[in-house]
């Protein structure tokens, strides 16, 4: 897998949001062939001026090179396919480089990301065989256990990240320049390739808080106890989380916090019912031995 590879990969979350457009506003939408140039804000006074023969609130509009005489023009056809309609409304922004040097940056960021995800595992393997000498047998059974489930949380975080939260990250942060009066519709690949890649590896680790924490329960590092009243301790780094990987926007720092805290939250309660489970295990032990010296 190359790099040209990897970038079309992280391109799907820019256009699986929708943009924010007043419903007072009809909107153009210009094409040449199936390429779609821009979109226009249409007053109704110029929709009307420019004889469109549509009322719909989104228009397409074809521009196709058309003969008259012996001149070639550019001539328009109205286009009332529904489907052109929905992809108006789709988040669609234009990466760009801006800089001589940035292509080479791009691409450093995408070997990085991407070494790092294929190093995982074998960094994870070198610091067990520097850790595990001193473990006992059942910790060791603990940590392997944790590692498989730890492997399944991470990849389910960076899903969850990739399909549900960058593209309403993304949504938002437009919408809010839009907000400004500014225009949205250009980012700078670099800076987007970095925010991306961060954001899903940011969120692949917070997954894994629980197979850490109940590792660390079972071992006996950490107790319900500790863990209840680390709560809140817990809530200011989910929120400090959420605004380091995120856009500098309080909705998708909110959505960012929840699940990561709701994962803690399960943590606990799974820590208060091990404890529970071996209290009764070592009373029932402890009335075996009385009924066995009686």
């Amino acid at each position: 897998m190359n790099q040209n590879h990897l970038i079309t990969m992280l391109k799907p979350p820019l256009q699986k949001d929708k943009i924010s457009i007043p419903r007072t506003k009809p909107i153009l939408t210009m094409l040449f062939t199936t390429n779609q140039i821009r979109l226009f804000p249409l007053p109704p006074q110029k929709q009307a001026a420019l004889n469109l023969g549509s009322t719909n609130r989104f228009v397409a509009v074809h521009i196709e090179p058309a003969t008259i005489g012996t001149n070639q023009v550019l001539s328009w056809r109205v286009d009332n396919d529904s489907r052109l309609a929905e992809s108006a409304q789709k988040l669609k922004i234009d990466l760009l480089n801006l800089s001589p040097a940035a292509g080479f940056f791009v691409a450093f960021q995408v070997a990085f990301y991407g070494g790092m995800v294929l190093a995982s595992p074998f960094i994870f393997y070198f610091i067990a065989t520097f850790v595990f000498p001193a473990l006992k047998m059942r910790e060791k059974k603990y940590v392997y256990r944790g590692l498989g489930f730890g492997v399944s949380l991470f990849l389910f975080g960076v899903a969850f990240c990739y399909f549900a939260l960058m593209p309403i990250a993304l949504a938002a942060s437009q919408k809010y320049s839009q907000w400004l009066g500014l225009s949205a519709n250009q980012w700078k690949a670099d800076d987007y390739i970095s925010f991306v890649c961060k954001f899903m590896l940011g969120m692949g680790l917070g997954f894994e808080m629980p197979v850490v924490i109940l590792t660390l329960v079972k071992i006996g590092v950490l107790n319900y106890r500790i863990l209840s009243k680390g709560r809140r301790y817990m809530i200011v780094i989910n929120l400090v989380l959420g605004a380091l990987l995120t856009t500098p926007e309080v909705i998708t720092q909110l959505i960012m916090f929840l699940p990561l805290q709701l994962l803690y939250e399960i943590s606990i309660w799974i820590a208060w019912y091990w404890e529970r489970q071996e209290r009764k295990q070592a009373e029932l032990e402890q009335r075996e031995g009385f009924a066995r010296k009686a």
